[in-house]
């Protein structure tokens, strides 16, 4: 019986101990947290960080606002490329022709045709309204047009 009441006290004085130990490690930390602040500087400092966060939520809010006016404007600038080289003169050789068709999100902007001969070059562009064009297309330029339009 001695010996059971031995082992429970010294259990009980470990964990008073462990208790002791953990309780000194907390007081610390508050005693640091607290350390040159009354009540009313303790307030003060809690509504500056309030005031921080309302100044972080405003300038978060701006920011979204020009990502989301900036991605709107995305949409009408040229991002679907389709290029197509060719030999529009069979005797010129090297594939030095070629056709660029550039499209914005609504598959809207040219297709430009330029045909490299051993005199002279050609430049011509075609408008292109939703994915038509309103002239008639060569082959190679409706490649180009197709390449674009699957981007």
């Amino acid at each position: 019986m001695i010996y059971v009441v031995c082992a429970l006290l010294f259990i009980l004085v470990f964990l008073y101990i462990d208790v002791r130990i953990n309780y000194s490690k907390l007081n610390k930390k508050y005693e640091n947290f607290m350390k040159g602040k009354n009540a009313e500087n303790l307030h003060d400092a809690i509504q500056e960080s309030f005031d921080q966060m309302e100044e972080l939520k405003k300038s978060t809010e701006e920011t979204e606002n020009r990502i989301n006016q900036a991605l709107g404007n995305l949409t009408s600038t040229f991002h679907k490329l389709g290029i197509v080289k060719y030999d529009a003169f069979k005797e010129m050789g090297g594939n030095l022709s070629f056709v660029v068709c550039l499209l914005d999100d609504n598959d809207t902007g040219f297709i430009l045709n330029t045909m490299h001969g051993r005199n002279s070059s050609y430049t011509y562009i075609k408008e292109i309204i939703k994915g038509e064009a309103y002239s008639t297309l060569g082959e190679e330029e409706k490649e180009a047009l197709s390449k674009a339009k699957n981007m």
